[in-house]
């Protein structure tokens, strides 16, 4: 796919090109492709509907989470999700160009995948000192901001404390993520819940306009960067089924691919089970039918 706008940036999963325009300056728009990637390689293996079901879930989440962001003074960096190239209709969203944060802003509410592996070495993920006897799994007392760092593109994002965060980008400023993480999990938790699905944790990218708040960014709430649970069959004390790519995870451990070589085709039948897991949580979050 080509498209008559300069590249500005190609993603694992992205294109962002620059749609600006001299009436609407500082404009962008992203094309998600239905490319998969996983331990930060890009897999050979696109799955269908995969980049339309994203841009359909994050603009969804980002109606639902106007309030929440408003409360807090911030908002989104959604313009529009239709008024994109028709080559692109379903997969694209006009957003606003931002200064990004350079924190990865995690939440996490239950202790799963690495925040796991975190707890069992020290009792803590991170900085945040937790309870004695948790398994994967559990429901953590209080949801906690895990954020990272925001590597460039081939490196790898590297776990970080709130105090490296405040060296980061301020006091001020990493108080301001850490409150405003943690508000939008709780209510995307709340809307989960409702829709028979547990949040387990997420992450939230966030940019600046020149002399403004807060904006939040780049997907929201997608099986991408998100974990989502079945809440009727959850049961800590071990791997939890999930609406994400945690399956092709999976699969790819099982298929013993060390992780440097180039990473296997996937098989249709894995294909056929990641687009379903992406259509499900797409249609039991809103309600919708993905056609």
């Amino acid at each position: 796919m080509t498209l008559d706008l300069p590249l500005v940036a190609r993603g694992k999963v992205r294109e962002v090109y620059d749609a600006s325009t001299p009436a609407a300056p500082d404009r962008l728009l992203l094309v998600a492709s239905d490319r998969i990637s996983a331990y930060d390689v890009v897999l050979p293996t696109p799955i269908p509907d995969k980049g339309r079901v994203l841009t359909a879930l994050s603009v969804w989440w980002f109606d639902q989470l106007a309030p929440v962001l408003a409360a807090h003074g911030a908002s989104s960096h959604l313009i529009s999700a239709t008024d994109v190239p028709a080559e692109v209709t379903g997969r694209a969203m006009l957003v606003r160009r931002l200064a990004m944060e350079p924190v990865e802003c995690v939440a996490r509410g239950y202790l799963s995948g690495s925040g796991t592996v975190e707890y069992e070495r020290s009792g803590a993920i991170r900085d945040v000192v937790l309870p004695e006897g948790l398994v994967e799994g559990s429901r953590l007392p209080a949801p906690v901001f895990t954020p990272s760092t925001k590597a460039e593109a081939g490196q790898h994002d590297e776990p970080i404390t709130f105090d490296q965060v405040v060296g980061l980008v301020g006091a001020p400023r990493a108080e301001a993520l850490r409150e405003l993480t943690l508000a939008l999990y709780r209510a995307a938790a709340a809307i989960a819940a409702d829709a028979g699905l547990i949040l387990a944790d997420t992450k939230f990218e966030f940019g600046r306009l020149p002399g403004g708040g807060l904006v939040l960014g780049d997907e929201v709430l997608t099986p991408d960067s998100s974990r989502f649970w079945p809440a009727a069959t959850w049961s800590p004390g071990t791997a939890q089924p999930s609406y994400d790519k945690q399956y092709v995870r999976d699969w790819l451990t099982r298929s013993g691919w060390d992780r440097k070589s180039p990473p296997p085709e996937l098989p249709d039948d894995v294909v056929a089970a990641t687009r379903e897991r992406y259509v499900t949580a797409y249609e039991q979050l809103t309600g919708r039918r993905f056609t």
